[in-house]
């Protein structure tokens, strides 16, 4: 059970980078409210379609207002991701993205009643200064485009408590369902006032958005239904070594040190506490 949400947790991080490739090419053409409208809606069309014969079955939902904030999580930290996308690199982006486990840890504290104790709370302070070294506040190389990821990353571990509350007895399916239509409905209320008709290529690349989307949302919900959120958790950074790749095969762009550095700090801290929880749960 504990493997395969391993599994389904790579397969769902994949295709998250490669849909990021997508978003940061049409980023150029396309606005980003409408890229993150096909993002939603395509989910919503094609999940409707695989569960039509027992549409009212997966429509009844145990937590209809945790499924509402669930969605809302996940459409405001995409847009932070996406956002980032579009201003900076991919590497960079995916870097200040891997503090959602810092904030995973936190939330678990605050809202689950979890202890911290003073190796958590150590790890939370240097994964945070790993953030600081990646954003450069106060340099010429600060930019405040990375502050969206951050926020991303913030809302996303709220997004993974509730998922990970919800999974326990719901069905997959229903909670893919409630958060494409409930996206799509929110995001639809925007985009009429930045549609612009697309290219047919852009239109395959945004249908390639949705499509990756859809994929690694259902395995990232299955994932946290099979696993728990602090296993799981590190298996997030694989993302950088993705983004990495796509980031120098696409765009041609090779991380500064100070990426590199502030990522390795970040990936330390979260991997440190992973570690030492897990031998203190085998104890």
């Amino acid at each position: 059970m504990r493997l395969s949400g391993f599994a389904l947790m790579i397969m769902a991080i994949f295709c998250f980078a490669t849909m990021e490739v997508f978003v940061k090419l049409l980023s150029a053409r396309v606005e980003t409210v409408q890229i993150l409208w096909f993002r939603n809606i395509v989910q919503f069309v094609l999940v409707a379609l695989i569960v039509a014969p027992r549409l009212r079955q997966v429509m009844r939902s145990k937590y209809p207002k945790l499924q509402v904030l669930r969605a809302v999580l996940m459409l405001t930290a995409t847009s932070g991701f996406f956002i980032g996308y579009q201003q900076n690199s991919l590497i960079e982006t995916n870097a200040i993205a891997q503090t959602a486990p810092i904030w995973l840890t936190l939330g678990a504290v605050l809202f689950l009643g979890e202890r911290i104790g003073i190796h958590r709370g150590l790890s939370v302070l240097v994964g945070l200064l790993g953030a600081m070294i990646v954003l450069r506040p106060g340099t010429p190389d600060f930019s405040p485009w990375l502050l969206f990821p951050m926020a991303g990353a913030l809302l996303y571990s709220g997004y993974a408590l509730v998922t990970r509350f919800v999974g326990r007895d719901e069905d997959v399916w229903t909670s893919v369902f409630y958060t494409g239509l409930i996206a799509s409905a929110l995001i639809s209320l925007i985009v009429p006032f930045y549609w612009r008709t697309p290219s047919l290529s852009d239109l395959a690349m945004l249908l390639c958005v949705g499509g990756l989307g859809t994929l690694a949302q259902l395995f990232l919900t299955s994932a946290f239904a099979r696993a728990e959120a602090s296993a799981l958790a590190p298996l997030s950074y694989a993302s950088l070594i993705f983004s990495a790749f796509w980031g120098i095969m696409v765009f041609d762009h090779y991380p500064d040190a100070a990426t590199y550095l502030g990522a390795l700090v970040i990936v330390g801290a979260g991997l440190y506490v992973w570690r030492r929880e897990t031998v203190l749960r085998s104890a």
